[in-house]
C-alpha cells in the first residue's frame, strides 16, 4: 500500500544565501506554518505507473502547479535540449535533506529525494499551443539514483512510465518562421551515458550550489534558492558564507570567459570530467576546472584528427579552425557534441563561444 508522507516543518535561525560569491549571509529568523505534504511516495514501490500517482502536482497535472513540498528550482545557467523549456521541482519525505559536498559537487541527497524535470514547448505549430513531452525523475533509492522517465499521453492529461526512448516531431516557431525538431526523448541506457560517473555510478547533473545560488520568484515572495531549500528543511544548514557561482550565458553585461565556462559547465562537463563518457578526452570542462586554459582546450591538440584545417581543440582568434566550435555546430552524430539531448543547433549558444574563441590572443606558442 502507498504511504502519503507528512511532511512539516519549523524553521529557525538559517543563513540567508546569498546571490553573489562576494557578499556574506545574514541570519535570519523563519518561523512557518507546520504543513502536510500530500506527495504519495513508497520507496519500496517506485517508480510508479504514471506520473499521476505520485500527487506531485494540484489538479490538473499539465498545470504543472506543485503541492506543498514539491519545491520548484531553476539553474542560472541550464542545459540546452533542443529549444524545449524545463520546469523543474524538488520532494523530500520528512526527515530528509541534503548536505553540502563542496560549490562545484552535487549535493549529498539521502534516500527518498525526487528531483522531477519536465520538458516542454509552448509555441507547437500551427495553433502556438502547449506541448509537454516528457517527465524525468531522478529519484535516490538504495543508497543510488533511480531513472524514472514519464512520456505525456496526447491528450496532456497523464504520462506513462516508459524507460525505452522514443522520437517525437515538434515544429515550435522560431525567428517568426517554422522550425522542425526530430525531439528525442532518452532511454535510460542514454540518461546512464550522461548520468555516469566515477566508479559507474550515476549521479544528477544540475543541483549544484554553483548553479542554484540565486534568487527564484516562489508563490510567497522572492528568495535564494538554497535559503529556500534549507528553510523547507530540504537541505543542512552547514553552506559557507559564500559560493563560487557561475553566470548566466545569457547575460552579455558579464565577463565573456565566465559565460563561455559556464555554458561549457552545464552543457559538457558531465562528460568531459573523471571517470564520465567522454573521460578520455583531453579536455575538463567543469567550472572550476576551466580556469586553466589547457583544460578548456585552448592550444590543446585533438586527439582524433577529424579535418586537416582544425589544428587544436581550441584556436585562440580563430573559431573556423577550432574542433570545439566544430562540434558545437554539428549535427550528424558521428561529430556533434553533445552527443545527446540535441538535434539540432543551438545558434544563441555556438554564437557566444564563436566570440569567445575570436576574443582570445592569437597564439600558441
Amino acid at each position: 500500500m502507498k504511504i502519503t508522507s507528512i511532511f512539516a516543518s519549523v524553521v529557525l535561525f538559517f543563513v540567508v544565501m546569498s546571490c553573489s560569491k562576494d557578499e556574506n549571509y545574514e541570519p535570519v529568523i523563519i518561523d512557518e506554518e507546520p504543513q502536510i505534504s500530500p506527495v504519495v511516495f513508497n520507496i519500496d514501490e517506485v517508480p510508479y505507473a504514471t506520473l499521476s500517482e505520485y500527487n506531485f502536482f494540484e489538479g490538473n497535472i499539465a498545470n504543472q502547479e506543485p503541492v506543498y513540498g514539491v519545491l520548484p528550482y531553476d539553474l542560472i545557467t541550464p542545459l540546452f535540449s533542443d529549444y524545449a523549456k524545463k520546469k523543474r521541482f524538488i520532494w523530500m519525505p520528512e526527515g530528509v535533506k541534503a548536505t553540502y559536498n563542496g560549490d562545484h559537487n552535487i549535493f549529498d541527497f539521502a534516500d527518498g529525494a525526487v528531483m522531477i524535470k519536465t520538458f516542454y514547448y509552448d509555441d507547437v505549430l500551427p495553433n502556438f499551443t502547449k506541448k509537454i513531452l516528457e517527465t524525468r525523475l531522478i529519484i535516490k533509492k538504495n543508497d543510488t539514483y533511480v531513472f524514472a522517465n514519464y512520456i505525456w499521453n496526447d491528450d496532456q492529461t497523464e504520462a506513462v512510465l516508459n524507460n525505452n526512448g522514443r522520437f517525437v516531431d515538434v515544429t515550435i516557431e522560431k525567428d517568426g518562421a517554422p522550425y522542425d525538431i526530430n525531439y528525442r526523448i532518452p532511454s535510460e541506457v542514454e540518461c546512464f551515458t550522461c548520468h555516469k560517473s566515477v566508479n559507474q555510478t550515476v549521479i544528477p547533473i544540475g543541483p549544484k550550489p554553483q548553479h542554484l545560488n540565486k534568487n527564484f520568484a516562489y508563490q510567497n515572495g522572492i528568495k535564494n534558492q538554497i535559503q529556500k531549500w534549507i528553510d523547507m528543511g530540504y537541505l543542512d544548514a552547514n553552506i559557507p558564507s559564500n559560493i563560487t557561482t557561475v553566470v548566466n550565458w545569457e547575460d552579455e553585461s558579464a565577463d565573456l570567459t565566465l559565460r563561455a565556462r559556464s555554458y561549457l559547465d552545464i552543457n559538457c562537463a558531465h562528460c568531459h570530467s573523471d571517470g564520465a563518457h567522454c573521460d578520455y578526452r583531453p579536455i575538463r570542462l567543469a567550472f572550476e576546472e576551466t580556469e586553466d586554459p589547457t583544460n578548456a582546450g585552448i592550444c590543446v591538440n585533438p586527439d582524433e584528427q577529424i579535418d586537416n584545417a582544425l589544428i587544436h581543440i581550441v584556436v585562440p582568434g580563430r573559431f573556423d579552425r577550432s574542433v570545439l566550435w566544430f562540434r558545437l555546430d554539428s549535427t550528424e552524430p558521428q561529430y556533434r557534441m553533445p552527443l545527446m539531448g540535441r538535434s539540432v543547433k543551438h545558434e544563441e549558444g555556438l554564437a557566444l563561444i564563436e566570440t569567445w574563441i575570436n576574443s582570445l590572443d592569437n597564439s600558441c606558442e
